[in-house]
C-alpha cells in the first residue's frame, strides 16, 4: 500500500485530497520530527517496564492500598498470575462498592482466590485485632509476599490533621500502621518453611531525600505537608533497614538461614489519585487547573500501570534473591541510596523503641477508653430496660383501670335497668 502510494505521488504529484501543508517536504518534516520528540519525551518519562516473569499459582500475597492507583495495578497483575490476594481494606468485605470490585476483579482475572479482610490502617487496635487473629492460626497460615502500597497524603495549605486516637494521620498511614503491622507479623513470616521465597516490598518515594532528620523531633509549629509526608518515608525506610536484621536475626529451627527479604520499591511519580489531591491542593479550583493543564501531567507523569512495574520486579525479579535484603528498586533496576542515614542501626533503634513506647502509650489509652465505653452503654442498656420495664408496667396500669372503668360503667348500667 505505502509503495504503490509513494509511486503515484512521484508520477503525477499529490491527489487533491492532500491539504496544501502537506505538499511542502520540509512541513512534514517537521511535524514527523515533533512528533518523534514527543513520542521520545513521553517514553523517557513512563520508565522501564518490568520483563521478569514468576510463576505465582498458590502463592499467598498480602496487599494494602491494592484498590486503588499503583495497588490496584500491583493486585490485578498479581492475581492474573494466579496468585491469592489478601486485600487490607478500610471498608468491610460486606460493603456492596467492595463486593461488587472484589467480583469484578475474579471476572477480569479469572481468579477467585481474592479476598478482603477489614483492617483500618489509621486505628493501631484494628490492625492489632488483624494480625493477631492472623498469627494465632494454627497452623500458621502461608503467606509468601507482603506489599504495604497504602498511604495517604495532606495537600499544600491543609492543616495538620490526626486520627482518632491522635497521631499525625501520615506518620500513621505512612510509617506506624506498616511498623505495627509487620512487628505483630513477624512470627507469621519466621514461620515459613526454609524453602519459600518471602518478600517484604515496602513502596517508598524520592521525596524522602529532603526530609529532616529523624533525630530531630518535627514539631507541630514546623509542620508542614511536604516535610511530614517525606519524613514518613524515610521513617519507613529506616525502619525495614532494621526490620531485616530483626529477621536475619533469628535463628530457626532447622538451622537454615532467613529466607525473607524486605525490598525497597520507588515507583516514580505517577497519576495516582494521591498524586492528583497533591497538586490540586485538594481543592476545586486546583482540580479546574489540573483538568486544564493535564496534557502536561499525562507527559511528564507515569500512568499507574507503569508506576507499577518496579513494585511487580521486585516481586517476581529472581534478582532480588541474590545477596542480603534491604534493596531499593527504581526503574526495575537496584540503585543506591540517596542518603546514608537510612542505614544507620543508632538512628534506627531510636525510632524503633520510640515507635513501641508511642503505640505502648496509645493502646493503653485506647483501651481504657474502650472499657468506659463499654461501661457507659452498659448503663445506656440498663436504663433503657429500666425503662421499658416502666412503660409496660404503665401500660400495664392503664389496662388495669380501663377495665374497672369498663366494669363500673357495667354495673351502672344494669342498675339503671334494675331501677326502671
Amino acid at each position: 500500500m505505502p509503495i504503490p502510494f509513494i509511486q503515484e505521488v512521484l508520477t503525477n504529484g499529490f491527489p487533491e485530497w492532500v491539504p496544501d501543508w502537506a505538499r511542502d517536504p520540509w512541513n512534514v518534516f517537521q511535524f514527523v520530527a515533533i512528533s518523534g520528540l514527543l513520542f521520545i519525551v513521553k517514553r523517557y518519562f513512563s520508565g522501564a517496564k518490568s520483563l521478569a516473569e514468576r510463576n505465582m499459582h498458590g502463592r499467598v500475597i498480602m496487599i494494602t492500598g491494592g484498590t486503588s492507583g499503583i495497588g490496584a495495578v500491583v493486585t490485578r497483575e498479581l492475581a492474573q498470575r494466579g496468585a491469592q490476594i489478601v486485600l487490607l481494606t478500610h471498608l468491610p468485605p460486606s460493603n456492596p462498592f467492595l463486593a461488587d470490585y472484589i467480583g469484578e476483579l475474579r471476572q477480569q482475572t479469572n481468579n477467585h482466590m481474592i479476598y478482603a479482610e477489614h483492617v483500618d490502617l489509621s486505628s493501631l487496635h484494628s490492625i492489632r485485632q488483624f494480625a493477631t487473629k492472623w498469627i494465632d492460626n494454627a497452623p500458621p497460615r502461608r503467606l509468601d509476599m507482603i506489599i504495604l502500597c497504602a498511604a495517604t497524603v495532606t495537600p499544600p495549605g491543609h492543616a495538620r490533621t490526626e486520627t482518632e486516637e491522635g497521631i499525625e494521620e501520615m506518620w500513621m498511614v505512612n510509617y506506624l500502621a506498616n511498623f505495627h503491622l509487620l512487628g505483630i507479623l513477624s512470627p507469621a513470616l519466621r514461620a515459613q518453611p526454609f524453602d519459600r521465597d518471602v518478600r517484604v516490598i515496602l513502596p517508598t518515594c524520592s521525596s524522602y531525600i529532603r526530609s529532616p532528620s529523624l533525630n530531630n523531633e518535627l514539631k507541630k509549629k514546623d509542620w508542614s505537608p511536604g516535610q511530614a509526608y517525606a519524613r514518613s518515608k524515610l521513617a519507613l525506610m529506616s525502619f525495614g533497614q532494621a526490620y531485616q536484621k530483626h529477621l536475619d536475626a533469628y535463628e530457626r529451627p532447622d538451622k537454615l538461614p532467613m529466607n525473607s527479604r524486605v525490598i525497597f520499591v520507588d515507583p516514580g511519580f505517577s497519576r495516582t489519585p494521591g498524586m492528583r489531591r497533591w497538586l490540586t491542593r485538594g481543592s476545586i479550583w486546583g482540580l479546574v487547573v489540573y483538568l486544564f493543564t493535564y496534557l502536561l501531567s499525562w507527559f511528564i507523569l507515569k500512568s499507574p500501570e507503569m508506576g507499577a512495574q518496579s513494585i511487580l520486579f521486585a516481586a517476581m525479579s529472581p534478582d532480588m534473591l541474590k545477596g542480603q535484603g534491604g534493596k531499593l528498586i527504581k526503574e526495575c533496576m537496584e540503585v543506591d541510596y540517596a542518603r546514608l542515614d537510612v542505614k544507620d542501626e543508632e538512628v534506627a533503634k531510636k525510632l524503633w523503641e520510640a515507635s513501641d513506647k508511642l503505640i505502648e502509650k496509645v493502646e493503653k489509652e485506647q483501651a481504657a477508653v474502650r472499657i468506659l465505653e463499654k461501661k457507659r452503654q452498659e448503663v445506656k442498656d440498663k436504663e433503657k430496660k429500666e425503662a421499658e420495664k416502666a412503660e409496660e408496667i404503665d401500660a400495664l396500669i392503664g389496662t388495669i383501670k380501663k377495665g374497672k372503668d369498663a366494669e363500673k360503667k357495667t354495673s351502672r348500667r344494669k342498675g339503671k335497668k334494675a331501677a326502671s
